[in-house]
């Protein structure tokens, strides 16, 4: 029974549309401010394409509590039951135990504060990927059927800065995630991408991994690290698309854009085991070094964007 609703899910999707809300909560400081906002842009640059595609990004003062619930508002009044909805979280997250909370400008927003904004949104398919640090406290909220749950972190207590949304944001782009071949990108298919990819920077920067990413489909509030048959995760994931295939098929990258998606890895992985290393470093070093990152790491992604 559940195969069959899944197809017809699939079925509809040629006709449903596709509602997507981004946002890029507090950075706390201004490099992860920068940062968060970044994602964010790159996120909504990826998704957007299509007359049935309908984004909305909200990123630095904008992305307030009222705002996000706007948001949200604003789906629920447009959104159809046979629609696809997505809600993509980027940013800080705290938890105090009892509580999983998205820190934004001004007041937080809890996560029975987001599952009571979501579960107004008629449409059946949704999917949330919070990719905020103490996101995995966030599940027991967030999971219910036909709903996809991603967190970039397996606890509460998993509380550094996540850098699981860059690769989530190159899970959209990048062919090596379409594991299938079939030109389009699934959730399923961009939390595989994005896990292993953060699990090989951990280990590449001889870091202690400090956040592990977890999904559950299946209203279960206990997510997996890894979705198969065997624990019945992942089928729905596999069915919500997030990037459709083109008439010309897969993106492939000729191979000199390939050799400058590598160069921004590697940047970007300098970045991030910088700001690990700031507070024992000089201060004014520090800005140095991050300012001829930040500086190649742009001209680096407009030599992509050409």
């Amino acid at each position: 029974m559940r195969i069959g609703l899944l197809v017809l899910c699939l079925a509809l999707n040629i006709q449903a549309a596709n509602y997507f809300v981004i946002v890029s909560g507090l950075g706390g400081e201004p490099e992860y401010d920068t940062q968060f906002a970044k994602w964010a842009q790159d996120l909504d640059r990826e998704l957007n394409g299509g007359a049935d595609t309908h984004v909305i990004t909200l990123s630095g003062p904008a992305a307030t509590k009222q705002q996000v619930e706007q948001a949200l508002n604003k789906v629920t009044e447009q959104a159809s039951a046979s629609d696809a909805f997505a809600l993509f979280l980027i940013g800080h997250g705290s938890f105090d135990g009892r509580e999983y909370k998205f820190n934004l400008p001004g007041p937080d927003m809890t996560g029975a504060e987001l599952a009571k904004a979501l579960n107004r949104i008629p449409a059946h398919r949704q999917l949330v990927v919070d990719m905020t640090s103490c996101s995995g406290a966030a599940l027991a909220a967030l999971a219910r059927k036909d709903r996809v749950v991603i967190s970039a972190t397996k606890s509460g207590t998993e509380k550094n800065a996540p850098v699981f949304a860059r690769y989530w944001v190159d899970a959209l782009h990048d062919p090596a995630a379409d594991t299938d071949k079939n030109g389009s990108i699934s959730a399923l298919e961009a939390f595989r991408y994005a896990d292993r990819k953060t699990t090989a920077y951990f280990e590449t920067e001889k870091l202690l991994a400090t956040e592990h990413a977890l999904i559950t489909d299946t209203a279960n509030a206990i997510g997996v690290r890894d979705p198969k048959p065997e624990n019945g995760q992942g089928l729905l994931a596999a069915s919500f698309i997030l990037i459709r295939a083109k008439g010309d098929g897969a993106k492939v990258l000729p191979p000199e854009k390939q050799r400058l998606v590598s160069k921004k890895e590697d940047l970007e992985a300098k970045i991030d085991r910088l700001k690990y290393e700031k507070a024992a470093m000089d201060e004014n070093d520090y800005k140095q070094q991050l300012t001829a990152l930040l500086l190649e790491l742009a001209r680096t992604q407009a030599e992509i964007d050409k």
